[in-house]
């Protein structure tokens, strides 16, 4: 797999991608954020889409993440984040996100991310890099989604990792 970075906000990139194929395909073609792909055989099988926050010119959203149907659960999503994190953390100090369902929750958490115990106004959980990553701060966010309702899949996987540790941090991202 080969990671691209496209570029800065301000170079104001943007990407066509398949609708039928990407969830959140059209908030790519905004040229408003900042871009990185993940790609196999030349093709494109992930995104993320970054902008500077409003109110801290020293902190970075990731806004977007997608990854295409055919490529989901293959760490596409986490390798791509840990990736563009590397470029973002020369310049900014803090990277955030938010976490709108346990599996997103997980990916972050592998691209070493962690709970800051705050939620945004669409009750995503808010992740932050870098941040203390304890075990009782990993399984409080999951308590959070807990409570939502939650697909079988997602309550499924809320039980099997309710009192786990966190997972560990991808530090390589080519050969994760």
């Amino acid at each position: 797999m080969e990671f691209e970075f496209l570029g800065w906000p301000a170079d104001g990139p943007t990407l066509e991608l398949d609708w039928r194929r990407f969830s959140y395909a059209g908030k790519f073609v905004m040229s408003n954020t900042g871009k990185a792909v993940a790609r196999e055989d030349g093709d494109i099988v992930g995104a993320i889409a970054f902008n500077e926050d409003r109110t801290d010119d020293d902190r970075c959203w990731i806004r977007y993440v997608t990854v295409r149907e055919d490529w989901r659960g293959e760490s596409v999503g986490t390798k791509l984040t840990a990736f563009a994190v590397n470029q973002l953390l020369d310049r900014y100090a803090t990277i955030r996100t938010g976490a709108n369902n346990p599996f997103s929750y997980q990916s972050f958490y592998k691209a070493g991310f962690g709970f800051v115990g705050e939620t945004t106004g669409l009750a995503e959980l808010v992740l932050e890099r870098p941040v203390e990553r304890s075990t009782t701060r990993y399984r409080a966010g999951l308590r959070r989604y807990a409570d939502r309702d939650l697909s079988e899949p997602e309550r499924e996987f809320i039980e099997a990792h309710r009192d786990a540790d966190p997972p560990p941090v991808i530090e390589d991202f080519h050969n994760a």
